[in-house]
Protein backbone atom coordinates (compact mmCIF):
# COMPACT_ATOMS: atom_id res chain seq x y z
CA UNK A 1 0.00 0.00 0.00
CA UNK A 2 1.19 3.52 -0.71
CA UNK A 3 2.19 6.29 1.90
CA UNK A 4 -1.15 7.64 2.68
CA UNK A 5 -1.63 5.75 5.97
CA UNK A 6 -0.21 7.87 9.01
CA UNK A 7 0.92 6.90 12.50
CA UNK A 8 0.59 8.56 15.65
CA UNK A 9 3.49 10.44 16.01
CA UNK A 10 6.14 8.95 18.53
CA UNK A 11 6.65 10.96 22.14
CA UNK A 12 9.87 12.45 22.41
CA UNK A 13 9.66 11.76 26.13
CA UNK A 14 8.87 8.07 25.65
CA UNK A 15 12.40 7.65 22.81
CA UNK A 16 14.50 9.74 25.31
CA UNK A 17 13.78 7.29 28.25
CA UNK A 18 14.32 4.54 26.27
CA UNK A 19 17.28 3.12 28.04
CA UNK A 20 15.91 3.17 31.56
CA UNK A 21 12.96 1.84 29.80
CA UNK A 22 14.66 -1.43 28.56
CA UNK A 23 15.97 -2.01 31.84
CA UNK A 24 12.97 -1.70 34.02
CA UNK A 25 11.30 -4.10 31.55
CA UNK A 26 13.74 -6.79 31.75
CA UNK A 27 13.51 -6.64 35.58
CA UNK A 28 9.69 -7.84 34.89
CA UNK A 29 10.76 -10.48 32.78
CA UNK A 30 12.12 -14.04 33.40
CA UNK A 31 15.42 -14.38 31.81
CA UNK A 32 15.64 -13.93 27.59
CA UNK A 33 12.12 -12.59 27.83
CA UNK A 34 13.16 -9.45 26.54
CA UNK A 35 14.29 -7.91 22.96
CA UNK A 36 15.90 -4.17 22.43
CA UNK A 37 18.48 -4.61 20.13
CA UNK A 38 18.16 -2.94 17.04
CA UNK A 39 19.13 -5.83 14.58
CA UNK A 40 17.04 -8.19 16.83
CA UNK A 41 14.25 -5.92 16.61
CA UNK A 42 14.05 -6.16 12.74
CA UNK A 43 11.66 -9.67 12.89
CA UNK A 44 8.86 -7.89 14.48
CA UNK A 45 9.02 -3.94 12.10
CA UNK A 46 6.14 -5.47 10.40
CA UNK A 47 3.45 -8.55 10.22
CA UNK A 48 2.05 -10.14 7.13
CA UNK A 49 0.79 -7.01 5.76
CA UNK A 50 4.59 -5.83 4.98
CA UNK A 51 3.44 -2.32 3.36
CA UNK A 52 5.29 -0.56 6.68
CA UNK A 53 7.84 -0.83 8.89
CA UNK A 54 8.67 0.70 12.64
CA UNK A 55 10.47 -1.02 14.68
CA UNK A 56 9.40 -0.93 18.27
CA UNK A 57 11.24 0.54 21.05
CA UNK A 58 11.04 -3.03 22.62
CA UNK A 59 9.13 -5.88 22.62
CA UNK A 60 8.77 -8.09 25.78
CA UNK A 61 8.27 -12.00 25.50
CA UNK A 62 6.47 -13.25 28.18
CA UNK A 63 5.51 -17.01 29.76
CA UNK A 64 2.77 -16.32 31.96
CA UNK A 65 -0.38 -14.07 32.54
CA UNK A 66 1.55 -12.67 35.28
CA UNK A 67 4.68 -11.46 33.46
CA UNK A 68 1.70 -9.76 30.66
CA UNK A 69 0.27 -8.14 33.59
CA UNK A 70 3.58 -6.78 34.89
CA UNK A 71 4.42 -5.16 31.76
CA UNK A 72 1.61 -3.89 31.29
CA UNK A 73 1.24 -2.10 34.31
CA UNK A 74 4.30 -0.42 34.02
CA UNK A 75 3.46 0.75 30.50
CA UNK A 76 0.04 1.68 31.97
CA UNK A 77 1.95 4.28 35.05
CA UNK A 78 4.47 5.55 32.24
CA UNK A 79 2.04 5.98 29.43
CA UNK A 80 4.16 3.51 26.94
CA UNK A 81 1.88 2.58 23.91
CA UNK A 82 2.01 -1.28 23.70
CA UNK A 83 1.12 -3.47 20.44
CA UNK A 84 -0.03 -6.80 21.22
CA UNK A 85 1.43 -9.84 18.48
CA UNK A 86 0.61 -13.06 18.21
CA UNK A 87 2.74 -15.30 15.02
CA UNK A 88 2.52 -11.62 12.87
CA UNK A 89 0.10 -13.19 10.23
CA UNK A 90 -2.03 -10.46 10.30
CA UNK A 91 -2.77 -9.40 6.69
CA UNK A 92 -4.19 -5.90 7.72
CA UNK A 93 -1.19 -4.51 9.51
CA UNK A 94 -2.75 -5.25 13.07
CA UNK A 95 0.41 -5.82 14.42
CA UNK A 96 2.68 -3.40 12.97
CA UNK A 97 4.51 -0.95 15.94
CA UNK A 98 5.41 2.44 16.63
CA UNK A 99 8.76 3.80 17.50
CA UNK A 100 7.81 4.32 21.25
CA UNK A 101 5.92 1.26 21.50
CA UNK A 102 6.50 -1.72 23.47
CA UNK A 103 5.42 -5.23 21.80
CA UNK A 104 4.15 -7.78 23.99
CA UNK A 105 4.46 -11.17 21.83
CA UNK A 106 2.85 -13.98 22.89
CA UNK A 107 5.58 -16.65 21.26
CA UNK A 108 6.45 -18.52 24.72
CA UNK A 109 3.26 -18.77 25.85
CA UNK A 110 2.29 -21.90 23.90
CA UNK A 111 1.19 -24.82 26.62
CA UNK A 112 -1.75 -26.73 26.54
CA UNK A 113 -3.38 -26.03 30.13
CA UNK A 114 -5.79 -28.35 29.95
CA UNK A 115 -7.97 -30.87 27.30
CA UNK A 116 -11.24 -31.66 28.79
CA UNK A 117 -12.93 -34.20 26.86
CA UNK A 118 -16.47 -34.51 29.20
CA UNK A 119 -16.99 -30.57 28.20
CA UNK A 120 -15.48 -31.32 25.09
CA UNK A 121 -13.41 -28.06 25.26
CA UNK A 122 -9.98 -26.97 26.01
CA UNK A 123 -7.87 -24.50 28.00
CA UNK A 124 -4.40 -23.03 25.89
CA UNK A 125 -2.06 -20.27 26.78
CA UNK A 126 -2.83 -17.80 23.33
CA UNK A 127 0.42 -18.44 21.93
CA UNK A 128 -0.97 -21.81 21.02
CA UNK A 129 -1.40 -22.30 17.25
CA UNK A 130 -4.95 -22.92 16.12
CA UNK A 131 -3.45 -26.70 14.29
CA UNK A 132 -1.47 -27.57 17.66
CA UNK A 133 -5.08 -27.96 19.05
CA UNK A 134 -6.13 -30.26 16.88
CA UNK A 135 -3.08 -32.41 16.95
CA UNK A 136 -3.31 -32.67 20.77
CA UNK A 137 -6.95 -33.94 20.71
CA UNK A 138 -7.12 -36.01 17.10
CA UNK A 139 -6.48 -39.29 18.96
CA UNK A 140 -9.73 -39.01 21.28
CA UNK A 141 -11.22 -38.15 17.80
CA UNK A 142 -11.53 -34.47 18.27
CA UNK A 143 -10.67 -30.98 16.42
CA UNK A 144 -10.80 -27.01 16.51
CA UNK A 145 -12.67 -25.99 13.50
CA UNK A 146 -11.47 -22.45 12.52
CA UNK A 147 -9.08 -22.75 10.21
CA UNK A 148 -7.77 -20.04 8.31
CA UNK A 149 -5.02 -20.66 5.66
CA UNK A 150 -2.05 -19.99 7.92
CA UNK A 151 -3.48 -22.19 10.53
CA UNK A 152 0.32 -23.84 10.93
CA UNK A 153 1.46 -20.72 12.18
CA UNK A 154 -1.55 -18.48 13.78
CA UNK A 155 -1.97 -17.91 17.32
CA UNK A 156 -4.96 -18.10 19.18
CA UNK A 157 -4.68 -14.84 20.64
CA UNK A 158 -4.29 -13.86 17.43
CA UNK A 159 -7.62 -15.10 16.05
CA UNK A 160 -8.69 -14.32 19.10
CA UNK A 161 -8.08 -10.42 18.33
CA UNK A 162 -9.62 -10.63 14.58
CA UNK A 163 -12.58 -13.22 14.80
CA UNK A 164 -10.74 -15.19 12.30
CA UNK A 165 -12.36 -17.72 10.19
CA UNK A 166 -11.28 -20.44 7.24
CA UNK A 167 -12.45 -22.12 5.03
CA UNK A 168 -15.00 -23.98 7.46
CA UNK A 169 -16.36 -21.70 9.23
CA UNK A 170 -19.48 -21.94 6.61
CA UNK A 171 -20.37 -24.83 8.92
CA UNK A 172 -18.69 -24.26 12.31
CA UNK A 173 -18.50 -21.02 12.74
CA UNK A 174 -15.43 -18.70 13.08
CA UNK A 175 -13.68 -17.47 16.43
CA UNK A 176 -16.25 -16.24 18.24
CA UNK A 177 -18.42 -19.40 17.98
CA UNK A 178 -15.72 -21.40 19.11
CA UNK A 179 -14.72 -19.75 22.10
CA UNK A 180 -15.90 -20.04 25.73
CA UNK A 181 -13.77 -18.58 27.93
CA UNK A 182 -10.63 -15.98 27.92
CA UNK A 183 -8.44 -14.67 30.34
CA UNK A 184 -7.69 -10.71 29.45
CA UNK A 185 -5.15 -8.23 31.27
CA UNK A 186 -6.18 -4.74 30.87
CA UNK A 187 -4.14 -1.96 30.19
CA UNK A 188 -3.46 -1.08 34.29
CA UNK A 189 -2.70 -5.00 34.54
CA UNK A 190 -5.65 -6.31 35.96
CA UNK A 191 -6.41 -9.53 34.86
CA UNK A 192 -10.51 -10.37 34.80
CA UNK A 193 -11.84 -14.03 33.43
CA UNK A 194 -14.70 -13.86 31.11
CA UNK A 195 -16.68 -17.14 30.13
CA UNK A 196 -15.64 -20.74 30.73
CA UNK A 197 -15.99 -24.29 30.04
CA UNK A 198 -20.01 -23.82 30.77
CA UNK A 199 -22.03 -22.39 27.66
CA UNK A 200 -23.17 -19.10 28.59
CA UNK A 201 -23.02 -16.52 31.19
CA UNK A 202 -24.85 -13.56 33.16
CA UNK A 203 -24.03 -10.08 32.91
CA UNK A 204 -23.20 -8.73 29.58
CA UNK A 205 -21.11 -10.51 27.15
CA UNK A 206 -18.39 -9.08 27.45
CA UNK A 207 -16.40 -12.08 25.50
CA UNK A 208 -18.21 -11.17 22.48
CA UNK A 209 -16.70 -7.77 22.82
CA UNK A 210 -13.70 -9.36 23.24
CA UNK A 211 -13.46 -11.57 20.16
CA UNK A 212 -12.10 -8.92 17.63
CA UNK A 213 -11.19 -6.81 19.47
CA UNK A 214 -7.92 -5.95 17.48
CA UNK A 215 -5.54 -6.17 20.54
CA UNK A 216 -7.42 -2.71 21.49
CA UNK A 217 -9.18 -3.49 24.60
CA UNK A 218 -6.52 -5.62 26.78
CA UNK A 219 -4.06 -8.83 25.99
CA UNK A 220 -5.49 -12.55 26.16
CA UNK A 221 -3.45 -14.55 27.79
CA UNK A 222 -5.70 -17.89 27.79
CA UNK A 223 -8.39 -19.10 26.19
CA UNK A 224 -10.73 -21.90 26.50
CA UNK A 225 -11.98 -22.98 22.87
CA UNK A 226 -14.68 -25.75 21.85
CA UNK A 227 -13.37 -29.20 21.01
CA UNK A 228 -15.80 -30.93 17.98
CA UNK A 229 -16.01 -34.65 17.34
CA UNK A 230 -14.46 -35.55 13.97
CA UNK A 231 -16.98 -36.19 11.43
CA UNK A 232 -17.61 -39.62 10.23
CA UNK A 233 -16.13 -38.95 6.67
CA UNK A 234 -15.47 -35.82 4.74
CA UNK A 235 -15.26 -35.58 0.80
CA UNK A 236 -13.81 -32.50 -1.53
CA UNK A 237 -15.81 -32.23 -5.12
CA UNK A 238 -14.66 -29.27 -8.16
CA UNK A 239 -16.81 -27.73 -9.58
CA UNK A 240 -15.91 -25.86 -13.01
CA UNK A 241 -17.55 -23.17 -14.35
CA UNK A 242 -17.06 -21.33 -17.64
CA UNK A 243 -17.29 -17.95 -15.94
CA UNK A 244 -17.22 -16.47 -12.11
CA UNK A 245 -20.49 -14.71 -12.11
CA UNK A 246 -22.18 -18.74 -12.91
CA UNK A 247 -20.14 -20.02 -10.23
CA UNK A 248 -21.25 -16.87 -8.01
CA UNK A 249 -24.85 -17.65 -8.67
CA UNK A 250 -24.66 -21.36 -8.13
CA UNK A 251 -23.19 -20.70 -4.35
CA UNK A 252 -26.47 -18.20 -3.70
CA UNK A 253 -28.86 -21.06 -5.05
CA UNK A 254 -26.78 -24.16 -3.07
CA UNK A 255 -26.94 -21.94 0.38
CA UNK A 256 -30.48 -21.02 -0.48
CA UNK A 257 -31.90 -24.36 -0.67
CA UNK A 258 -31.19 -25.05 2.93
CA UNK A 259 -27.81 -27.28 1.98
CA UNK A 260 -24.49 -26.29 3.98
CA UNK A 261 -21.78 -27.97 3.06
CA UNK A 262 -18.79 -27.46 5.22
CA UNK A 263 -16.60 -25.59 3.01
CA UNK A 264 -17.32 -23.76 -0.41
CA UNK A 265 -14.12 -21.94 -1.94
CA UNK A 266 -14.00 -20.28 -4.96
CA UNK A 267 -10.97 -19.66 -7.35
CA UNK A 268 -11.27 -17.61 -10.72
CA UNK A 269 -8.88 -18.53 -13.68
CA UNK A 270 -5.95 -16.77 -12.47
CA UNK A 271 -5.84 -18.25 -9.29
CA UNK A 272 -6.35 -21.94 -10.49
CA UNK A 273 -3.48 -21.20 -12.74
CA UNK A 274 -1.29 -19.96 -9.77
CA UNK A 275 -2.21 -22.71 -7.16
CA UNK A 276 -2.14 -25.34 -9.93
CA UNK A 277 1.63 -24.50 -10.94
CA UNK A 278 2.76 -24.35 -7.07
CA UNK A 279 0.98 -27.16 -5.61
CA UNK A 280 -0.34 -29.66 -8.63
CA UNK A 281 -3.59 -30.08 -7.05
CA UNK A 282 -5.18 -31.09 -10.52
CA UNK A 283 -7.63 -28.37 -10.93
CA UNK A 284 -8.78 -28.58 -14.24
CA UNK A 285 -7.63 -25.51 -16.01
CA UNK A 286 -10.15 -25.07 -18.93
CA UNK A 287 -12.25 -23.13 -16.89
CA UNK A 288 -13.03 -19.50 -15.82
CA UNK A 289 -13.87 -20.28 -12.13
CA UNK A 290 -13.93 -23.38 -9.50
CA UNK A 291 -16.02 -24.00 -6.75
CA UNK A 292 -14.07 -26.28 -3.86
CA UNK A 293 -17.00 -27.76 -2.32
CA UNK A 294 -17.29 -29.67 0.59
CA UNK A 295 -19.11 -32.27 1.92
CA UNK A 296 -19.19 -34.39 5.88
CA UNK A 297 -20.80 -37.13 7.18
CA UNK A 298 -22.02 -40.45 6.82
CA UNK A 299 -21.81 -41.95 2.95
CA UNK A 300 -25.58 -41.69 2.54
CA UNK A 301 -25.26 -37.83 3.82
CA UNK A 302 -22.85 -36.86 1.95
CA UNK A 303 -24.53 -38.77 -1.26
CA UNK A 304 -27.54 -36.27 -0.55
CA UNK A 305 -26.04 -33.76 -0.37
CA UNK A 306 -23.96 -33.80 -3.46
CA UNK A 307 -26.81 -34.78 -5.35
CA UNK A 308 -28.35 -31.73 -4.47
CA UNK A 309 -25.30 -29.66 -5.03
CA UNK A 310 -24.13 -31.11 -8.67
CA UNK A 311 -28.21 -30.51 -9.52
CA UNK A 312 -28.05 -26.92 -8.72
CA UNK A 313 -24.59 -26.86 -10.71
CA UNK A 314 -25.71 -28.42 -13.54
CA UNK A 315 -28.98 -25.36 -13.99
CA UNK A 316 -26.00 -22.74 -13.79
CA UNK A 317 -23.83 -24.70 -16.65
CA UNK A 318 -21.47 -26.75 -14.52
CA UNK A 319 -18.82 -28.00 -16.85
CA UNK A 320 -16.49 -30.20 -14.55
CA UNK A 321 -17.53 -32.52 -11.81
CA UNK A 322 -14.29 -34.54 -9.86
CA UNK A 323 -15.41 -36.10 -7.10
CA UNK A 324 -12.14 -36.50 -4.53
CA UNK A 325 -11.40 -40.03 -4.64
CA UNK A 326 -8.81 -40.87 -1.98
CA UNK A 327 -7.45 -38.93 1.31
CA UNK A 328 -4.33 -37.85 -0.69
CA UNK A 329 -6.20 -36.31 -3.62
CA UNK A 330 -8.31 -34.57 -0.79
CA UNK A 331 -5.04 -33.23 0.94
CA UNK A 332 -3.66 -32.07 -2.36
CA UNK A 333 -7.01 -30.23 -3.21
CA UNK A 334 -6.74 -28.51 -0.07
CA UNK A 335 -2.77 -27.53 -0.11
CA UNK A 336 -3.75 -25.95 -3.32
CA UNK A 337 -6.21 -23.66 -1.68
CA UNK A 338 -4.47 -22.95 1.14
CA UNK A 339 -1.23 -22.04 -0.41
CA UNK A 340 -3.03 -19.42 -2.44
CA UNK A 341 -1.58 -16.72 -0.83
CA UNK A 342 1.85 -18.13 -0.89
CA UNK A 343 1.79 -19.35 -4.67
CA UNK A 344 0.59 -15.52 -5.59
CA UNK A 345 3.45 -14.24 -3.64
CA UNK A 346 6.09 -15.94 -6.11
CA UNK A 347 4.68 -14.51 -9.52
CA UNK A 348 4.08 -10.60 -8.01
CA UNK A 349 3.27 -8.67 -5.18
CA UNK A 350 -0.04 -8.16 -4.37
CA UNK A 351 -2.68 -6.86 -2.31
CA UNK A 352 -5.63 -9.33 -0.55
CA UNK A 353 -8.61 -7.59 0.42
CA UNK A 354 -10.92 -8.82 3.22
CA UNK A 355 -14.78 -7.87 2.13
CA UNK A 356 -17.51 -9.71 2.79
CA UNK A 357 -20.80 -9.43 0.65
CA UNK A 358 -24.64 -11.16 0.68
CA UNK A 359 -24.46 -13.99 -1.40
CA UNK A 360 -26.98 -12.66 -3.97
CA UNK A 361 -24.12 -10.14 -4.54
CA UNK A 362 -21.13 -12.18 -5.48
CA UNK A 363 -21.88 -12.34 -8.96
CA UNK A 364 -22.20 -8.54 -9.00
CA UNK A 365 -19.47 -7.93 -6.86
CA UNK A 366 -17.08 -10.48 -8.99
CA UNK A 367 -17.97 -8.87 -11.98
CA UNK A 368 -17.53 -5.13 -11.03
CA UNK A 369 -14.47 -5.70 -8.94
CA UNK A 370 -13.22 -6.86 -12.80
CA UNK A 371 -14.37 -3.66 -13.66
CA UNK A 372 -12.47 -1.88 -11.11
CA UNK A 373 -9.29 -4.15 -11.70
CA UNK A 374 -9.04 -3.57 -15.53
CA UNK A 375 -10.18 0.45 -15.50
CA UNK A 376 -6.56 0.43 -13.50
CA UNK A 377 -4.57 -1.34 -15.49
CA UNK A 378 -4.00 -4.03 -13.08
CA UNK A 379 -4.42 -7.91 -12.30
CA UNK A 380 -6.69 -9.70 -9.78
CA UNK A 381 -6.55 -13.25 -8.93
CA UNK A 382 -9.78 -13.72 -6.70
CA UNK A 383 -9.75 -16.74 -3.99
CA UNK A 384 -12.45 -16.72 -0.95
CA UNK A 385 -15.08 -18.20 0.98
CA UNK A 386 -17.34 -18.34 -1.26
CA UNK A 387 -20.00 -19.57 1.36
CA UNK A 388 -20.58 -16.92 3.68
CA UNK A 389 -19.43 -14.60 0.77
CA UNK A 390 -16.06 -13.26 2.79
CA UNK A 391 -14.33 -12.12 -0.83
CA UNK A 392 -10.06 -12.21 -1.07
CA UNK A 393 -9.40 -10.65 -4.49
CA UNK A 394 -5.23 -10.68 -4.72
CA UNK A 395 -4.67 -7.13 -6.49
CA UNK A 396 -1.08 -8.02 -8.59
CA UNK A 397 1.07 -5.11 -8.47
CA UNK A 398 4.96 -4.19 -8.52
CA UNK A 399 5.88 -3.16 -5.15
CA UNK A 400 8.67 -0.92 -6.31
CA UNK A 401 6.77 0.83 -8.89
CA UNK A 402 5.25 3.96 -6.30
CA UNK A 403 2.39 4.65 -9.10
CA UNK A 404 1.43 1.04 -9.73
CA UNK A 405 1.48 0.86 -5.81
CA UNK A 406 -0.79 3.98 -5.47
CA UNK A 407 -3.08 2.58 -8.12
CA UNK A 408 -3.08 -1.03 -6.52
CA UNK A 409 -3.91 1.01 -3.14
CA UNK A 410 -7.14 2.63 -5.47
CA UNK A 411 -8.89 -0.58 -6.05
CA UNK A 412 -8.79 -1.63 -2.89
CA UNK A 413 -10.17 0.95 -1.43
CA UNK A 414 -12.64 1.57 -4.29
CA UNK A 415 -13.48 -2.82 -3.61
CA UNK A 416 -14.00 -2.57 -0.87
CA UNK A 417 -16.56 -0.19 -1.18
CA UNK A 418 -18.12 -1.72 -3.19
CA UNK A 419 -18.93 -4.65 -0.85
CA UNK A 420 -20.06 -2.28 1.63
CA UNK A 421 -22.05 -0.74 -1.07
CA UNK A 422 -23.57 -3.91 -1.82
CA UNK A 423 -24.94 -4.52 1.80
CA UNK A 424 -21.80 -6.52 3.12
CA UNK A 425 -18.92 -4.67 4.71
CA UNK A 426 -15.08 -4.16 5.42
CA UNK A 427 -13.50 -7.08 6.61
CA UNK A 428 -14.72 -10.56 7.41
CA UNK A 429 -12.05 -12.22 9.35
CA UNK A 430 -8.30 -10.12 8.65
CA UNK A 431 -9.96 -7.46 11.08
CA UNK A 432 -9.44 -3.67 10.34
CA UNK A 433 -5.72 -2.77 11.48
CA UNK A 434 -3.91 -0.19 9.35
CA UNK A 435 -5.28 -1.17 5.94
CA UNK A 436 -9.11 -0.03 6.11
CA UNK A 437 -9.22 2.48 9.20
CA UNK A 438 -9.44 5.58 7.07
CA UNK A 439 -12.73 3.30 5.12
CA UNK A 440 -14.48 2.99 8.01
CA UNK A 441 -16.24 6.14 7.78
CA UNK A 442 -17.30 4.62 4.41
CA UNK A 443 -19.13 1.57 6.87
CA UNK A 444 -20.18 3.79 9.52
CA UNK A 445 -21.98 6.92 10.59
CA UNK A 446 -20.22 9.00 13.10
CA UNK A 447 -22.57 8.37 15.67
CA UNK A 448 -22.05 4.65 15.37
CA UNK A 449 -18.14 5.05 15.21
CA UNK A 450 -18.15 6.99 18.55
CA UNK A 451 -20.40 5.12 20.25
CA UNK A 452 -17.73 2.39 19.51
CA UNK A 453 -14.88 4.29 20.24
CA UNK A 454 -16.18 5.37 23.50
CA UNK A 455 -16.18 1.70 24.63
CA UNK A 456 -12.58 1.67 23.57
CA UNK A 457 -11.79 4.52 25.96
CA UNK A 458 -13.77 2.95 28.44
CA UNK A 459 -11.03 0.20 28.43
CA UNK A 460 -8.03 2.17 27.69
CA UNK A 461 -9.00 5.74 28.48
CA UNK A 462 -5.14 6.81 27.14
CA UNK A 463 -5.34 5.17 23.83
CA UNK A 464 -2.27 3.42 24.70
CA UNK A 465 -3.07 -0.19 23.24
CA UNK A 466 -2.46 -1.10 20.12
CA UNK A 467 -2.35 2.52 18.84
CA UNK A 468 -3.07 4.35 15.08
CA UNK A 469 -5.34 1.11 14.54
CA UNK A 470 -8.86 0.60 13.45
CA UNK A 471 -10.16 4.19 14.15
CA UNK A 472 -9.18 7.03 11.74
CA UNK A 473 -6.45 9.22 13.41
CA UNK A 474 -8.71 12.30 13.32
CA UNK A 475 -11.72 10.92 14.46
CA UNK A 476 -10.93 10.08 18.12
CA UNK A 477 -13.78 12.14 19.90
CA UNK A 478 -14.39 9.47 22.21
CA UNK A 479 -11.05 9.35 23.72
Amino acid sequence: MSGFIRFLEPQPAILARRRQIVADLADLLAKDGLIHEPRELVPFETDAFVSYRRLPLAVALPRTTEEVAAVLRYCHKYAIPVVPRGAGTSLSGGAIPQEDAVVIGLSKMTRILDVDFANRCATVQAGVTNLNISEAVMAEGFFYAPDPSSQLACTIGGNIGMNSGGAHCLKYGVTTNNLLGVTLVLIDGTVIELGGKHLDSAGYDLLGLVCGHEGQLGIVTEATVRLIARPEGARPVLFGFETSEEAGSCVADVIGSGIIPVAIEFMDKPAIEICEAFAKAGYPLDVGALLIVEVEGSEPEMEAMLSGIVEIARRHGVKTVRECQSATEAAAIWKGRKSAFGATGRIADYICMDGTVPLSQLSHVLKKTSEIVDRLGLRVANVFHAGDGNMHPLILFNANDPEDAARAEQAGNEILKLCVDAGGCLTGEHGVGIEKRDLMTHQYKKPDLDQQMAVRAAFDPQWLLNPSKVFPLDGRSAA
